[in-house]
């Protein structure tokens, strides 16, 4: 058991892994905006200013591990999404993904420990009227790739997890706004997810997932 954070922590998906990690013995510290109101301490930080967390998540000791859940998602064609919206997008999906990886790397080295990224649906690519989504996705996979070459030596894990449709409040406003059906009964639900997280985290010591993906069963 080990001292977890947890980006994204007040969305669906963050909200059932907090919970899931608690029950599993977990200590657990959410990261991001309005954690005042969730039952773990809590890093107040604008995941949008990335520039802005050294003063406090580089005050944190031992840590174990982290993931990342959090992201956003507009809905915008390239014509119309403007510098901030792109600005934005990436700074909360990517760049404050690695920013948080920089700030705990020494203490996820004296653990050995394990960082993992929550993407998007297996396979995803370029998508109409999705494009600052998709891309932010796509760099966060390679963000995985390239952390995971450079810090094999040190012990760390890094696992990239591709959550197939999941039933939360995001994906039924992106349904939405494209016009598509939302019928969360045949989703995979949050707790399922959370559940497969704990498990990653919980691998043994010779082997692990790198990368996992995930779909609704069929029903």
């Amino acid at each position: 058991m080990g001292h977890v954070l947890v980006t994204g922590a007040t969305g669906g998906i963050g909200v059932a892994l907090v919970d899931a990690l608690v029950e599993a013995g977990h200590r657990v510290t959410a990261v991001g905006r309005d954690v005042g109101r969730l039952n773990v301490p809590g890093i107040e930080v604008d995941l949008s200013e990335p520039e802005t967390m050294a003063a406090t998540v580089g005050a944190l000791g031992e840590v174990q591990a982290l993931v990342h859940c959090a992201g956003i998602s507009p809905i915008a064609a390239v014509a119309d999404a403007g510098p901030e919206t792109w600005r934005r997008t990436l700074a909360v999906n990517v760049a404050s993904a690695a920013e948080l990886v920089r700030l705990t790397l020494p203490a996820l080295r004296r653990s050995r420990g394990h960082v993992i990224f929550i993407n998007a649906a297996p396979g995803m690519t370029g998508v109409a009227r999705w494009s600052a989504f998709v891309a932010s996705k796509a760099a966060l996979r390679e963000l995985a790739e390239s952390l995971r070459e450079e810090e094999a030596a040190s012990g760390v894990r890094v696992t990239t997890v591709y959550p197939g449709a999941t039933a939360t409040d995001l994906l039924g406003e992106v349904r939405s706004d494209f016009g598509r059906p939302y019928d969360p009964a045949l989703c995979i639900q949050p707790r399922s997810l959370a559940a497969m997280i704990v498990w990653v985290l919980s691998a043994p010591a010779d082997a692990y997932p790198c990368e996992l993906s995930v779909l609704p069963s069929p029903r």
